[in-house]
């Protein structure tokens, strides 16, 4: 054992702070990064908006523009051909009283996404969204629009017509297409969470991890980190159980450091729990939204504005604080 004469004076020998500025090398961020920490992020511009992430949360009301929406309230009748005078003013009128029901953004889309959906080529597609949303963009020319699809000849035709988003269901996916045009064109891009089968290890690590990758695709393709946005991709590719686990667990994403989209409106594990059908659901996605905003989800997206609204301005006012004026 040393003596304790033979200790260094640590107040007054300059030579032991030498000793220990070398043996701790100062390390330096490679290239001027930042720490790499989930934070907040600047705010991200869609179309005539700024989005300022943590104020509060934001509504995107969905316009389904198909025949076949498992909600029931697709804008396409059977009989009316797609972007006819009468489709495209029951679009208008919708988003009108989505506007003033406190509707953010809008969410256009021409495919279900319904199990057991039709499939629809690009033109289809096509010519059911393009007119809606020229004619919503002409008629309400600062409210975001985007685009629900994973066509990037649709993608590419909506943003022409005014579209300022791209919402791609198979955001996990290896191609990289959406990614690159949403990256040309500037817009910003939901990239949300799917898997052909229901089939997990451990189920909000691997999503996770889905979407970390699918971040780091997107912005190798060009995409604007404060473009990105992402969705744990409630009923796609999850059976019920996982539906109801990932909804505890939304928190977990904030790891990613991105705005979060969530979508449950109406959606059949809602109706499993209750044993209602899509018309009935109203009440179960007010509560899957209060608990979403409770674990910090950015954009709830639905099929009845007004009353996720109020659920939401409630929510933020216990959440986020100053709801009183």
């Amino acid at each position: 054992m040393s003596d304790p004469g033979d200790l260094p004076n640590v107040q007054g020998d300059q030579s032991n702070e030498r000793e220990g500025s070398r043996a701790t090398q100062p390390f330096a961020l490679p290239g001027g990064d930042t720490a790499g920490l989930p934070h907040p992020g600047r705010p991200t511009r869609i179309g005539g908006r700024l989005f300022d992430w943590g104020s509060r949360t934001y509504v995107m009301g969905i316009v389904n523009v198909t025949p076949d929406s498992f909600s029931g309230d697709g804008l396409l009748p059977a009989d009316a051909g797609a972007g006819s005078a009468s489709v495209v003013r029951a679009a208008v009128d919708q988003v009108q009283r989505m506007i003033t029901e406190g509707a953010d953004l809008l969410d256009v889309g021409g495919e279900s996404t319904r199990p057991g959906h039709a499939p629809v080529d690009a033109d289809e597609e096509r010519r059911r969204t393009v007119p809606v949303i020229a004619a919503l963009h002409a008629e309400f020319p600062d409210l975001p629009l985007s685009i629900d699809t994973t066509k990037p000849a649709v993608a590419a035709a909506a943003l022409d017509a005014g579209a300022a988003m791209i919402n791609d269901v198979w955001g996990v996916a290896e191609d990289d297409r959406l990614a690159r045009l949403a990256g040309e064109r500037g817009a910003s891009l939901v990239l949300m969470h799917n898997r052909a089968e229901a089939r997990y290890t451990n189920l909000l690590a691997e999503i996770v991890a889905d979407l970390q990758r699918a971040i780091e695709r997107a912005t190798r393709a060009g995409v604007a980190w404060e473009d990105l946005i992402v969705d744990p991709g409630f009923g796609f590719g999850k059976a019920p159980v996982h539906n109801l686990a990932l909804l505890a667990g939304l928190g977990d994403l904030r790891v990613l450091a991105r705005p979060i989209l969530l979508g449950t409106s109406r959606k059949s594990t809602l109706g499993m729990v209750l044993d209602l059908p899509p018309e009935e659901r109203l009440e179960a996605t007010l509560a899957t939204t209060a608990l979403a905003i409770a674990e910090g989800v950015d954009i709830v997206r639905v099929h009845d504005v007004r009353p996720n609204v109020r659920v939401a301005r409630m929510s933020d006012a216990v959440i986020r604080g100053g709801g009183i004026s």
